[in-house]
């Protein structure tokens, strides 16, 4: 049971560990969207976004509800919002500490 637990765990960090799969979730977090939509915000061609929500939709990550001629997308599950707020938490730490050694050293 803990090996598939830790399988799961590194398959939905796979899913994660593109930048353009991040932001299409961090867009999604803000509510549900057609792949029209995501491309705008994003700024990015189609194909790329497509190919993208193609692998999240694989993993599980997000879902597809076909309406009328497009498909609107949305997490599978809110605690990724929450997952993704962490991350940013855990990154401005990071940089805190950075700072902070960066100062060290100047003051020295």
């Amino acid at each position: 049971m803990y090996q598939e637990i830790q399988h799961f765990k590194a398959d939905f960090f796979k899913a994660l560990a593109h930048p353009l799969r991040i932001r299409i979730l961090e867009v999604l977090a803000e509510g549900d969207k057609n792949v029209n939509e995501i491309q705008t915000i994003l700024s990015s061609e189609g194909s790329a976004v497509s190919q993208q929500l193609a692998v999240l939709r694989s993993k599980n990550v997000v879902r597809g509800i076909k309406d009328g001629t497009s498909v609107i997308y949305s997490l599978t599950d809110p605690l990724i919002k929450d997952l993704l707020i962490v991350a940013k938490q855990i990154f401005d730490n990071h940089l805190i500490n950075a700072i902070s050694m960066l100062e060290n050293i100047k003051n020295q």
